[in-house]
């Protein structure tokens, strides 16, 4: 390989490496929600509801039902989504996706924005969150239209 050819991979890694560490976004939390965005950019809810009926992203399905009727074999081990943004403020839906352990340390659902180490986490996402900061904006704008 080229030398110069070799110092561009070499620093493309330092920046992926860099932009890894800097996945996650700190959150202030303030009674049972977290007021301030974690991203500049608004919620897609058309992308949000894209997240939470993914199979292999968001995974939401598999325990919640939700009304993505085009998708079989919704979860019921935890509370339908339908009338989520009636019964939580995007305030409180946020928590409730960074971490909902904070609100219920037994909760099944896993954190998925939070950098605090992550016990029984698959080599995939050691270190990084489950959700970027975007997606977990994109799942809240689209929880929030769900009255």
């Amino acid at each position: 390989m080229p030398e110069s050819l070799l110092k561009g991979v070499l620093l493309a890694c330092a920046l992926g490496s860099a932009a890894a560490a800097a996945q996650f976004v700190p959150v202030t939390i303030e009674g049972d929600a977290i007021a301030q965005s974690l991203t500049q950019t608004p919620g897609d809810p058309a992308r949000g509801r894209s997240i939470v009926a993914s199979r292999q992203t968001g995974l939401c399905l598999l325990c919640h039902a939700a009304p993505i009727p085009e998708e079989r074999f919704q979860g019921n081990l935890a509370p339908d989504l339908a009338g989520a943004g009636a019964r939580y403020t995007p305030a409180q839906l946020r928590l409730r996706v960074v971490d909902s352990r904070v609100l219920n340390p037994a909760s099944l659902m896993p954190a998925f924005h939070r950098e605090v180490p992550l016990s029984r986490v698959g080599r995939a996402w050691t270190g990084r969150p489950i959700l970027q900061a975007q997606d977990v904006e994109d799942v809240v704008a689209y929880l929030a239209t769900l009255k």
